[in-house]
């Protein structure tokens, strides 16, 4: 039985190992791109932490590919990162922006 999930399940649990969030969404945007199905190659990853207080986004994607090194070298294409600390979170009432279509590809 192929796992179509193993990528989706590995950024999860290093995500959730290194920055203890106290919110976690990954979210496999494969289908919405130029892709073979049940690829996983595109996420969107909403992830609140502590760990971000005090630190511009930079700085916290810098940490995430850090995490994510393995994954990004192999099959993860792209991310598309939304990171906050509790104060902003709450600020932004949860509110997260959908990704756009792809634009590229040329299927």
């Amino acid at each position: 039985m192929t796992d179509h999930h193993k990528v989706q399940r590995q950024i999860e649990q290093k995500l959730s190992e290194e920055f203890s969030p106290l919110v976690l969404s990954v979210e496999n945007e494969s289908h919405m791109h130029s892709v073979p199905p049940n690829s996983e190659t595109h996420f969107k990853v909403t992830l609140v932490s502590e760990s971000f207080a005090g630190l511009r986004q930079v700085k916290r994607h810098q940490l995430i590919y850090k995490v994510l090194s393995e994954e990004l070298e192999g099959p993860v294409h792209a991310l598309a990162l939304h990171t906050f600390d509790p104060q902003q979170w709450q600020n932004a009432n949860g509110d997260v922006p959908s990704s756009p279509n792809c634009l590229g590809g040329g299927k």
